[in-house]
């Protein structure tokens, strides 16, 4: 009888395994490690009868590492790490682990590997290989592919063995060799550079602090500061967009501008104007067809950890634990794949049949596996097959295991859900899309009635609303219930969720689909980003200086695509079409050579962690970004002094010592080439000593009439730092990154905050109107000055250069404009432009010697800045109803209840049929 050693990736899946091949027939005794049993039984493989000995490891056996002299951080340069020595061994905790591989092999005849069937696990196999060859080199190897933990597929590859992957395994020591010396090298260069230089204060003990890089660890962080800093520098925009109702018996229509939105006020005006005076609806087109909502592609891991952060707020940390649960358990297929498409082979009616009993789903099983329901459909592929294990799905049946926590249920039953759903037929809606013509403008509504939700009815985290809209035919005419004239403002995106994060690397290719949330969690543990509550991902304090150190060295090191390359890479090693020596000479030479550039700017690393953090008491003094002493004492604080600095863009400020208590700070002049401190005090200046500083500026940036070199005084005296600043600017920091500008006071240079280094676990987002925090954009108290000033300077714009004659009302200045209606395009007129006025006349019928009308409008809405004054006409057409309830809206917002005849103000006729019309 043939010896086997079968050994798995974890003691629960040995367990597993050996008790489906035994039938529960098994004699289980200890080996040298108490937590990885070995289990006995007899089996037959391909008719040979085999006595089958089943244990495991816990995950990988071996660890990389540099020889001992080079693990010392001090004991070398950290450059010397890219090619300092490795070696691959057993760690001290897994010694007994390995004596229990070494004994039982010794005994046996072959050896078959039951770890996981991805390149992790192919690496793991040949570390167990590496051990039991070492002492017994005649082992017949195999390997067994599988991926679930249920009879079926463990019988199945027991009975087709196959050999280990050599190129798998040679993909994951090239990755392991790349991260170790590149994670090392940047690791001990940032931490022994910065450490001890400033008060990190998310560390405890700064002296033990580790500021770790990871080659995928911090381009993750780069997607986090990146989409801060878009927000941060997100300037809101003013917009306006024309909006038009109808109702009618059947309900309420909504259209939408079918330009979107302008930003120009005075044009989207004289469009609002346009509408307003010819505001008969014309429908031009009716759209009437069948829309399909397609259900998801089968599960892979990066969609399985969005869809529990989207819909049940899950990390994807703790996606993978709960995962890893239900898959040693036997409910759910392995959890780590990038494969959405499932096989031909793959039983998938089988699968379905386990579910029919379920009190919740069960129902819709039923009706999935009757013909005469027409509601089965063979699952799309998602064109993604990683060759190893197919999309995760329910293995066995469960309709709720008493000891699953509630993440268990939820993941179990999305697992479920997501499978039924991707076999069923795709929701089917009749959508209708009618456009409408006003005065040229052109708007668009539609509605969706859903005639078969298919498969929704299972997919509850999934929806598709009905929206009903009254019925229209092409021709029809009427009259807008509402027509109004709205402005919005521009709004940033959001920060990046955990879904959002995922996303970006898996375009981006950083990680794998079994690597990624660990890699986010690093973040989360090493205190360079705080998720929220909506699981929105912000960088602290710390992963921002150290993105934006990186960023000014001009190195894209936070930037996945060095990552991708590599990634790439090892993925061509994976197929056999590159070696590993090959893609360990490119990637680490590339990496080296950004290493030394680094060193040798290192300052902007300095530079940026000086700008949110203070200096520590244990720096050794070389920080570069300290230019000189004591300026003066701190005005604001009273208890630190001022210094000179040079910020990270190059341009000087004095800033407070003891920031980030006192952020009070001075920025100079931007065209400043050299400052230093000299032992000259101002004279005039308080509190003092104020000492004067040398400078020189760069001769092109500076108007004629100023010196190159000037020493001057910072307190508030100095007349020519003053007008430099208001000529040239400061160019600081701040403005750069779209952080609050630069204010000016009464007695001295312009000043700026620093960024506040605390605020990296609840920042307080500034009005996006006037950067002022503590009330809302909403409640603004210069947004409707500054949207009173936009339209204001807007029609001022239009009315710039314009000729004007005398009210004969009121005696106010009227100025001519231009009709833009179908009817009287590009014919002049002029009308008053007071609110209490109505003066209009022609320009055409002036110079004929007509008299000009001021007849009565009361109803219609009458203000200086509101060009629809005039609204609320509209040409007689045929059918075109006459709501009694009808409302137009001016720009500014304001109702105007009736429509009159703009010709001569009567209230009975329209201006088409106007008998004052053209005389």
């Amino acid at each position: 009888m043939i010896k086997v050693l079968n050994v798995a990736e974890k003691p629960s899946v040995a367990k597993s395994v050996a008790t489906i091949l035994s039938r529960n027939q098994l004699r289980v005794r200890d080996g040298r490690s108490r937590y990885n049993k070995i289990f006995e039984f007899n089996y037959s493989i391909n008719g040979q009868q085999c006595h089958m000995l089943v244990t495991s490891v816990t995950g990988h056996l071996m660890e990389v590492e540099f020889e001992d002299r080079f693990r010392k951080w001090h004991s070398c340069d950290p450059a010397d790490l890219y090619t300092a020595p490795i070696r691959k061994y057993v760690p001290e905790d897994k010694l007994d682990i390995k004596r229990t591989l070494e004994e039982e092999a010794r005994r046996c005849h072959w050896l078959v590997l039951w770890l996981d069937c991805d390149r992790e696990g192919e690496n793991i196999a040949f570390e167990v290989m590496a051990v039991c060859k070492g002492v017994n080199r005649n082992l017949t190897i195999r390997r067994a592919r599988f991926s679930a933990l249920i009879e079926r597929d463990i019988h199945e590859a027991a009975q087709n063995l196959i050999a280990p992957n050599q190129w798998f395994s040679d993909a994951v020591d090239a990755r392991q060799e790349i991260d170790l010396r590149i994670g090392a090298s940047f690791t001990r260069f940032q931490t022994m550079l910065l450490r001890d230089r400033f008060v990190i204060d998310s560390a405890q003990d700064d002296r033990n602090l580790v500021l770790s890089y990871g080659p995928c660890q911090f381009p993750t962080l780069g997607f986090v500061v990146e989409r801060y800093w878009e927000i941060q520098s997100h300037e809101p925009e003013e917009f306006w967009t024309i909006n038009c109702t109808h109702r009618s018996d059947e309900g309420l229509a909504s259209f939408s501008w079918m330009r979107g939105h302008l930003f120009d006020y005075t044009s989207s005006v004289i469009l609002y104007e346009m509408c307003v005076e010819e505001p008969t609806a014309t429908v031009t087109k009716v759209q009437q067809q069948e829309k399909l909502k397609y259900p998801p592609y089968p599960l892979s891991t990066i969609e399985l950890e969005k869809r529990a952060s989207r819909y049940f707020r899950m990390s994807s940390e703790q996606t993978m634990k709960v995962a890893e649960d239900l898959y040693q358990a036997g409910f759910i297929s392995y959890p780590r794949t990038e494969t959405d498409s499932f096989s031909s082979r793959t039983d998938l009616h089988t699968i379905v049949q386990e579910h029919q009993e379920h009190p919740v789903w069960g129902s819709y099983a039923q009706r999935l596996l009757d013909p005469g329901a027409g509601l089965w459909r063979n699952p799309s592929s998602g064109g993604h097959d990683d060759k190893a294990h197919p999309p995760i799905h329910p293995t066995k049946f469960s309709s709720g295991e008493s000891r699953w926590s509630q993440d268990h249920h939820r993941l179990y039953e999305l697992v479920v859900r997501h499978f039924l759903a991707c076999v069923s037929q795709p929701a089917v809606g009749a959508e209708t899309v009618v456009e409408i013509d006003i005065a040229g403008e052109r708007f668009s509504a539609s509605g969706r009635v859903i005639l078969a939700k298919n498969y929704l009815d299972v997919y509850r985290f999934e929806s598709w609303g009905d929206s009903m809209i009254p019925t229209y035919v092409q021709g029809q005419q009427f009259i807008p219930t509402t027509l109004t004239l709205d402005s919005g403002v521009t709004r940033p995106p959001p920060l990046l969720s955990e879904a959002d994060l995922l996303s970006c690397m898996d375009k981006a290719g950083i990680g794998t689909d079994a690597t990624m949330h660990d890699h986010i969690k690093k973040l989360l543990d090493r205190f360079y980003v705080t998720k929220d509550a909506n699981t929105r991902f912000s960088p602290t304090n710390l992963g921002e200086a150290l993105v934006m150190g990186y960023d000014d060295m001009g190195y894209e090191l936070w930037k996945p695509n060095l990552r991708s390359l590599m990634e790439y890479d090892m993925k061509e090693v994976s197929m056999g079409n590159k070696s590993k020596a090959e893609v360990l000479a490119t990637c680490l030479q590339q990496m080296k050579a950004c290493f030394l550039d680094a060193k040798v700017n290192k300052v902007k690393l300095l530079e940026a962690m000086a700008i949110f953090f203070n200096r520590s008491d244990r720096s050794n003094g070389d920080d570069s970004s300290v230019l000189g002493e004591n300026v003066r004492p701190c005005g604001l604080c009273q208890e630190a002094n001022m210094v000179l600095r040079k910020n990270r863009d190059g341009n000087f400020m004095v800033g407070c010592s003891g920031f980030p208590q006192c952020r009070n700070a001075v920025w100079l002049p931007g065209p400043v080439l050299e400052a230093t401190i000299t032992n000259n005090i101002c004279n005039s200046c308080t509190p003092g000593p104020v000492y004067l500083i040398q400078f020189k500026f760069r001769q092109l940036e500076i108007p004629p009439g100023f010196n190159v070199n000037h020493l001057g005084c910072i307190g508030g005296c100095d007349e020519t730092l003053r007008q430099l600043i208001e000529i040239c600017g400061t160019g600081s920091r701040v403005q750069a990154r779209g952080r609050p500008p630069t204010t000016t006071p009464s007695n001295g240079p312009p000043t700026s905050t620093p960024s506040n280094p605390q605020r990296s676990n609840s920042r307080q987002a500034p009005c996006i109107y006037c950067y002022q925090t503590g009330h809302a954009s909403t409640d603004c108290p210069s947004r409707i000055s500054a949207t009173r000033h936009v339209q204001s300077h807007g029609m001022n714009q239009q009315n710039a250069g314009e000729s004007s004659i005398p009210c004969s009302t009121c005696g106010t200045s009227c100025v001519l404009r231009t009709a833009n209606t179908a009817n009287n395009r590009g014919r002049k007129f002029y009308s008053c432009s007071s609110q209490a006025c109505n003066f209009f006349v022609w320009e055409d019928n002036l110079n004929n010697g007509s008299a000009p009308r001021s007849a009565p409008r009361p109803n219609i809405s009458n203000s200086a800045s509101n060009p629809s004054r005039r609204g609320g006409r509209g040409r007689g057409v045929q059918n075109a109803g006459r709501a009694a309830d009808v409302t137009f809206v001016s720009a500014t917002g304001e109702p105007i209840s009736g429509r009159r005849c703009f010709v001569c103000g009567d209230p009975s006729h329209f201006a088409n049929a106007c008998p004052s019309r053209g005389s």
